[in-house]
């Protein structure tokens, strides 16, 4: 074979479609709750290899926002869903709130909010429930009387209970080296509390609870848990936004159109084709 032939032969190859991705799809993550409340819960965590594209095909793909805060009613809020395909993974719970008006359990989501106190529920994770799960429950607050909140969930551990000393720290969340490097996410956030104590977030993006002030947001593009707020009703962090990364083999081609709507860069990884979506809803087709 001459070498046009070979250089024809290649491009040829290289135009070809795959046939299945792997991909990560990560959740908004929730608002952490306001008043000494609990940390949110971060956003789903889904990851799969072999998952089965169709070349031609429009595949739906929707990174979702965080949720939202106030320091006054609605307080906290879910984070919103993140979707590749007929993959959705679930927006983050929000924490609880300790207002007369508010919720004073956790939040249902990917992963569950903490809640305020010891008596009120904490949001349940995995809901509604994928295998393998996409997140994990919130936490407990303080039983001391202080109601200190308890962290949000994480894609890898529950949110620790509120303690006597201050809110409990978010549940820790999961790596992927899906771009080529690891990368944490979907870390709980942070318990708030009224004695002045800073509760971790969760490492993969959680903010940190505040005993003083505003709870601190969770990472953009990680979709990582609100903190919850301090005393004096200080309301809790916003969630961080969520993402979308798919990746195949460089020996196939690129993706042939992406919608308007979509946000996205190419991180360089060895051998692969690697697309990572930050913002917006649309489509791609391969």
């Amino acid at each position: 074979m001459s070498g046009i032939q070979m250089i024809l032969a290649a491009n040829a190859a290289s135009a070809v479609a795959p046939s299945t991705v792997e991909y990560l799809v990560v959740a908004g993550g929730g608002g952490g709750g306001t008043n000494h409340g609990g940390g949110a819960g971060a956003g789903g965590f889904r990851t799969a290899i072999g998952f089965s594209v169709t070349a031609g095909t429009p595949i739906t793909v929707t990174v979702g926002a965080g949720g939202t805060t106030s320091s006054s009613s609605p307080y906290g809020q879910n984070g919103s869903n993140s979707v590749f395909s007929s993959t959705t993974s679930a927006g983050g719970g929000a924490g609880a709130n300790n207002v007369a008006t508010g919720n004073e359990a956790g939040s249902n989501g990917g992963s569950g909010g903490g809640t305020r106190n010891s008596s009120s529920g904490a949001g349940v994770g995995n809901t509604p429930s994928t295998s393998p799960s996409q997140g994990n429950n919130g936490g407990l607050g303080s039983g001391d009387g202080g109601d200190k909140g308890a962290g949000g969930g994480g894609a890898s551990a529950v949110g620790q209970v509120g303690q006597e000393s201050g809110g409990g720290a978010g549940g820790a969340g999961t790596a992927s080296s899906i771009t080529g490097e690891s990368v944490t996410y979907a870390g709980g956030g942070g318990g708030g509390s009224n004695n002045g104590n800073t509760a971790s977030g969760g490492a993969g993006g959680g903010g940190n609870g505040r005993g003083s002030g505003v709870g601190d947001n969770g990472t953009v593009n990680t979709g990582g848990g609100g903190g919850g707020g301090a005393s004096g009703n200080s309301r809790g962090g916003i969630g961080g936004s969520g993402i979308v990364i798919i990746a195949y083999p460089n020996t196939f081609s690129e993706i042939s159109s992406i919608s308007g709507g979509l946000t996205y860069d190419q991180p360089t990884r060895a051998g692969y084709r690697v697309y990572r979506f930050t913002a917006g809803t649309g489509t791609i087709t391969f």
